[in-house]
């Protein structure tokens, strides 16, 4: 029976199938018990929902019944074990009291049952859901915001050529898939959605993220008693970072009464710093810092009217931003705004203790054949003009730096001349093959199917004419094939 199996009665008889329920939890006085601390934070796990599950979610009869499954998994967060593999080098049976249990699971035992939970496509979505609508009632505030974000998961494996990503914390453009998430101010998170050929964040605010807050965001009757009476009242504020600038999409959901909140694209000169004053400004984490602000109206290209608030710092950078919010204050804006790095600290926080960027399963699965990708004729023209463009600047610079010397003889004047008129001479002919390109690429198509894809393009497989890629997921301590963007119940300062 393995070792640790002290209850022989209750296994013979799931063994042969006669044992109707599963194991009865029995809790016994015992010593010393390795990694006995996780349970302080039992409670908290129930508080979010660690086993208030949707009805379809059953196992077959046997010795483990689904709550002992779940508590394991939990237990395993809490402890840092970040892959059910991990498990095999743990002591079962000090684990096994925790559960009041004789031992936990073998990990072909839990691999099964986790299987067989994660089988039913969109059952993990459902709970997801359904979690996400509970915590989301429980914020505070009675101005929702909802911060969504992109993390980049790099990819180390053979298996599959994936588009490359711009990484950050690496400095290199590695290939890899990108997950966004929702989160609330504080850096809880309530959604992620992978998108393994990144779509960028515009169109995944458009085609996902809203779509689901649209159907979850709670709306009280006071809330819809303001949005009929005032027309420029919202219902949830969206926060995001440059790479969500656009006036179209600040439209759509103005239109769809949701307020955004971003970062300034394209700001114009420096404001005056008499027109700064100081203000108080509680921070998400409840500290009160002094910010210079300063507010004014602007129109977009699409002659959409928002607000424009800047923040002077001590050196005189002026950081810009934009918001269709027109009922909070400037101290509230500038603080939701800067409440990003919550964000940020949770990637890297999940990065660093719960292995978010774990390639769960050696695996891979077909991209569809009307995927939109980056056509590669354009993406090489607009290389060529970025290159181009970047020659035509050193050789401005060149030009503008170019001075005559004191040696005002007939020969230094023709030398000097000579050289400007080179430099005017490469200058001009770059300006007439960056013209040529640009013109090029406006009249090549942007975004095609990847079947239209060409025969030596990476992104390609010969036998069905879609790329294999690698299955993902955020956390395999639930699900070795979840594609349908679950996210395990929270514990409070232990996700």
């Amino acid at each position: 029976m393995g070792y640790a199996t002290t209850r022989t009665l209750e296994r013979v008889l799931a063994a042969v199938g006669k044992l109707g329920t599963p194991a009865p939890l029995e809790f016994e006085p015992a010593c010393d018990v390795a990694g006995g601390g996780v349970l302080a934070a039992i409670p908290a796990l129930l508080a979010q929902g660690l086993l208030r599950r949707p009805e379809s979610y059953q196992l077959p009869q046997g010795y483990y019944g689904i709550d002992s499954i779940f508590l394991v998994l939990g237990l395993m967060a809490l402890a840092r074990i970040r892959s059910i593999e991990q498990l095999r080098y743990q002591a079962s049976g000090e684990w096994g009291k925790l559960l009041g249990l004789d031992r936990i699971p073998e990990v072909r035992t839990l691999r099964e049952k986790v299987e067989l939970l994660s089988s039913e496509l969109g059952r993990a979505k459902q709970w997801n859901a359904q979690l996400a609508k509970e915590w989301m009632a429980r914020q505070d505030s009675a101005d929702l915001y909802f911060y969504c974000d992109g993390h980049v998961r790099v990819y180390h494996g053979e298996k599959t050529e994936l588009p490359r990503h711009y990484v950050a914390r690496e400095r290199l453009c590695l290939r890899a898939t990108v997950d966004y998430w929702v989160n609330a101010m504080d850096g809880q998170p309530f959604l992620y959605v992978n998108k393994e050929v990144d779509p960028g964040l515009v169109q995944t605010l458009k085609n996902d993220v809203v779509p689901w807050l649209e159907q979850l965001a709670p709306k009280t009757a006071e809330q819809q008693q303001r949005l009929a009476e005032d027309p420029r009242a919202h219902w949830f504020t969206l926060v995001f970072d440059r790479e969500g600038y656009s006036p179209e999409l600040f439209a759509e959901l103005l239109r769809k009464r949701i307020a955004i909140l971003t970062y300034q694209k394209f700001p114009k000169d420096d404001w005056p710093s008499d027109q700064f004053a100081a203000h108080h400004v509680e921070l998400a984490a409840g500290e009160t810092v002094t910010m210079k602000l300063a507010e004014r109206g602007t129109r977009l290209s699409n002659n959409l009217w928002l607000r424009e608030i800047r923040k002077l710092t001590d050196s005189g950078h002026q950081t810009a931003m934009l918001t269709t919010n027109f009922q909070a204050t400037m101290p509230v804006l500038a603080a939701s705004m800067f409440a990003r790095w919550c964000q940020e600290n949770f990637f890297r926080y999940m990065r660093e203790q719960y292995g978010l960027d774990r390639l769960v399963e050696y695996g891979t699965e077909l991209v569809p054949d009307m995927t939109s990708v980056v056509n590669p004729q354009w993406r090489q023209l607009d290389s060529q003009v970025r290159s181009k463009t970047g020659q035509r600047q050193r050789l401005h610079a060149r030009f503008g730096a170019m001075a005559l010397s004191e040696d005002l003889s007939e020969e230094a004047v023709q030398t000097y001349e000579r050289r400007k008129g080179e430099l005017q001479e490469q200058i001009q002919h770059l300006d007439v093959e960056v013209e040529g390109l640009k013109q090029r690429r406006k009249q090549t198509v942007h975004h095609i199917a990847v079947k239209d894809l060409p025969e030596q393009d990476p992104f390609h497989s010969s036998t069905n004419r879609a790329q294999a890629l690698p299955r993902y997921d955020q956390d395999d301590r639930l699900s070795r094939r979840n594609k349908s963007g679950f996210h395990p119940p929270r514990a409070p300062g232990a996700f």
